[in-house]
């Protein structure tokens, strides 16, 4: 302990020692003027100079001290003593005083006014200020004058280790590839220490690993870290936990030390093979499942993580390989076994496969530990299930002529059960697919036959579904699509295309193609359509007309002479016979109008009418026409102008007499009196004088026109009256020529021999002109009207 403590003391005075030897005894600080000039040396050598001597050269003065450092976090009874100044111009007099300023001045250092020395009287810390600048001047004690200008100087606070070296970014967290060779870089870390890095060993770092070893080692000074030990498997041991020191003074003991951890961590390289967990698995799987069904899972197991354990699976050999396919799943890193065809357990009821699991991503500096692959054998038992009908074609394409008997035998279709206790299958068509019921089909063996009959020009194809169904179990069905195609048969004559109409040109040429006609066949020959046209037997030697087959299967009519005349045939008709190629040939005749037309010079047709030649020059048909329309336009609205305004004067019922202005009932006869009521006489109703009348309405038209009712012949006395009066109202509700229900009713005859005599007004005198009518005035108002009217009347007679 003494040899450490006095290694520690040389070490810390030893710079001390050397820059006090080295430095020198006084310090130039700047040129001096005059007085500092007398400060520091004779009067009398000075007045020997000349005055250019006084300018080039200058006398030394200077500062003198004993020290210029301070240690810090020094702590005593008593200031420290830092340094001592001295001037030239002290004799020792105690006439000069020292004044001190700067940095820390009066606070943490102070001067002795008298003597120069200065003293630290606080404790000193290096890391929070290095160096102190300070400003000395001596002045005169009493005048308090400057002696010389003020100098600056520095006081350095001296380092000692009195701090620990810090990790400041620590923990620390590294990684490193598993299987990595020895002395593989892993990361580096780093201290910081407060202590001055300039100045002795307090700040001088070596690094060491307190725990960690032997897996990792580190560099002293520059603490990198690295592997210690070769092909450290993760698998083994993942993480790891370093602690790592930092001591100071070179790593001498005394040095402060700080300490920090690592963790360092394996990352995983593929170094490990897939591996099946067993070496055979067994999976069941019913025959009727659906394609695509996940059968089962194998799975080989890796130790390595991420992407060097993914594997992919493949099926390598066994009797299976065309019906079952595995997929890899990225998640759960395993295989999946799918059915991609129909199992039939009647076929086969066992399958083995042999599957093998192979790393996706290989190392190649791990290559030769072996092969990154594992194989296993998968056994698959089919199992039985009620199967539907199988049907022996998927489709079916059947044929069958438009002229086939009713209840033929167009086709068959087939079906079995394939389980072994086969069931049998009954057959029916799907009515949804033949809603006109056009086929049956025999439930036992499946003959279709044809129910109604078939017509290619309408349909030329029928599609059905046929359902097959198990008898012993009616839920297993299966269905089968079938195409019928209707077969032509030459059933229909051919006829012109289209109605053709042709125009000959009076002033046509003889040869001259008139119309062009083409024929149509609804069959559909399997070579193409052939036509054969011909004239009737009897029209072979027209004189008028020939026809000429052309290459493209149509006809052409020519004219034979020329000068047609319209004014004396207009129209001809051109029967022709078109016959087909069938077998056997059908043949239709088909006639051809051909119109006789005025034409251009250069063949326009103009007119095809024979009236044109009456028409006056500058005036068509169609404009006479319109001319014409509009006359007997004009003639129907004038009589239906007229007839309605007849019908409008005329009045309900047409009477011989002329109403006079109101209405006034008109009686031809009085009445019999009380021989009316006494007798009961039922022929006194009726009107002698007018039997045979009849006044037909004019309000309404009757829908039947009815004959006039003839006069009823005078009924004997003794008739019942309820009778007769039902009798007339049964014939006035029937007749439509009756007046209406609120008309007023006209009686003939009122009767005669009465003994009042006449009530009626009218004819009670013997002459119109001797009539009065002045008396109605007196009767009072109601008949005030009818005293005006007849007074009028009266008025007018006279004019």
């Amino acid at each position: 302990m003494p040899e450490r403590l006095a290694e520690m003391l040389l070490d810390l005075w030893t710079p001390l020692i050397i820059l006090w030897i080295t430095l020198p005894p006084c310090i130039y600080m700047a040129p001096m003027n005059q007085s500092q000039v007398l400060m520091s040396g004779s009067p009398l050598e000075l007045n020997r100079l000349s005055e250019e001597q006084r300018i080039l050269n200058r006398s030394k003065r200077g500062w003198v001290w004993n020290q210029m450092f301070v240690l810090e976090e020094f702590s005593g009874p008593e200031p420290i003593l830092v340094g001592r100044l001295h001037t030239d111009l002290d004799p020792g007099s105690k006439k000069i005083k020292y004044i001190l300023s700067g940095d820390g001045a009066g606070t943490i250092f102070q001067i002795n006014d008298i003597t120069g020395d200065i003293h630290a009287i606080k404790r000193l810390d290096r890391e929070e200020k290095a160096e102190y600048t300070l400003t000395a001047q001596a002045v005169d004690w009493e005048t308090n004058k400057p002696l010389e200008p003020p100098s600056e100087f520095i006081i350095k606070v001296q380092d000692i280790n009195d701090n620990a070296p810090e990790f400041l970014n620590g923990p620390y967290h590294a990684t490193v590839p598993e299987m990595s060779i020895l002395g593989t870089s892993v990361t580096n870390v780093t201290a910081t220490d407060a202590d001055d890095p300039v100045y002795g060993n307090s700040a001088k770092l070596v690094y060491s690993i307190l725990e960690g070893q032997p897996y990792f080692s580190i560099e002293p000074e520059t603490a990198i870290i690295k592997t210690a030990l070769p092909n450290m498997d993760r698998e083994a041991k993942e993480e790891y936990l370093v602690v790592i020191q930092a001591k100071d003074m070179g790593g001498h003991s005394g040095g402060l030390s700080g300490t920090t951890t690592l963790t360092v961590t394996l990352t995983d390289v593929n170094d490990n093979p897939p591996k099946f967990a067993q070496s055979l698995y067994h999976f069941s799987v019913p025959e009727d499942v659906v394609l695509g069904t996940a059968i089962g899972r194998v799975k080989a197991n890796d130790q390595d993580i991420g992407e060097n354990a993914q594997s992919s699976y493949d099926i390598i050999d066994g009797d299976g390989t065309a019906l079952f396919e595995i997929t890899s799943d990225a998640q759960a890193q395993d295989g999946i076994i799918r059915l991609r065809k129909p199992l039939d357990f009647e076929t086969k009821k066992s399958y083995t496969l042999k599957v093998e699991a192979a790393n996706v991503h290989i190392d190649p500096r791990f290559s030769g530990r072996g092969p990154f692959k594992d194989t296993a054998t998968v056994k698959i038992v089919v199992e039985d299930a009620d199967e539907p009908p199988v049907f022996s074609s998927p489709t079916y394409l059947l044929e069958v002529h438009e002229n086939a008997a009713l209840n033929s035998v167009i086709g068959q279709v087939t079906a079995r059960d394939p389980d072994i206790t086969a069931s049998p299958i009954r057959f029916s068509i799907d009515r949804h697919t033949d809603l006109e019921r056009q086929f049956n089909i025999n439930a036992d063996d499946g003959k279709i036959t044809l129910a109604t009959p078939l017509d290619r020009e309408l349909s030329v194809w029928h599609n059905i579904t046929i359902i097959a169904t198990e008898i012993r179990n009616h839920s297993q069905i299966s269905r089968v699509p079938v195409a019928i195609k209707v077969l032509d048969v030459n059933d229909n004559a051919p006829e012109f295309a289209s109605e053709y109409e042709a125009f000959l040109c009076e002033n046509g040429k003889p040869g001259q193609v008139i119309q062009t006609v083409s024929a149509m066949d609804k069959d559909d020959p399997k070579n193409g359509h052939y036509f054969l046209y011909s004239l009737l037997p009897e029209m072979v030697n027209n004189p008028n007309f020939t026809i000429k087959k052309n290459e493209d299967n149509s006809l052409s009519i020519l004219a034979k002479h020329n000068g047609f005349n319209r004014q004396k045939q207009e129209v001809y008709l051109l029967p022709i016979i078109i016959s087909d190629s069938g077998n056997p040939p059908l043949s239709s005749t088909s006639t051809l109008t051909i119109r006789v037309c005025g034409c251009s010079s250069d063949g326009v047709v103009q007119s095809c009418n024979v009236e044109a030649y009456v028409l006056p020059i500058g005036l068509s048909m169609g404009a006479l026409i319109a001319i014409l329309a509009c006359i007997i336009l004009l003639l129907v609205i004038v009589v239906l102008f007229v007839t309605l305004r007849r019908h409008k004067n005329e009045p309900l019922i047409i009477k011989d007499d002329e109403d006079v202005r109101e209405n006034i009932i008109r009686y031809d006869d009085e009445g019999g009196g009380e021989e009316d009521t006494e007798a009961f006489d039922i022929a006194t109703l009726q009107n002698p004088d007018g039997i045979n009348g009849f006044l037909p309405r004019k309000d309404i038209k009757p829908d039947l026109q009815f004959m006039p009712r003839q006069g009823l012949a005078p009924v004997p006395n003794g008739v019942d009256v309820d009778e007769f009066i039902n009798v007339r109202l049964h014939e006035a509700d029937n007749d439509p020529t009756a007046p209406p229900y609120d008309s007023i009713q006209i009686y003939g005859y009122e009767g005669r021999g009465s003994v009042a005599g006449s009530l009626s007004s009218l004819e009670s005198t013997t002459s119109d002109s001797d009539q009065n009518f002045d008396y109605l005035s007196d009767w009072g108002p109601r008949f005030k009207r009818l005293g005006e009217l007849y007074s009028v009347g009266e008025s007018d007679k006279e004019t």
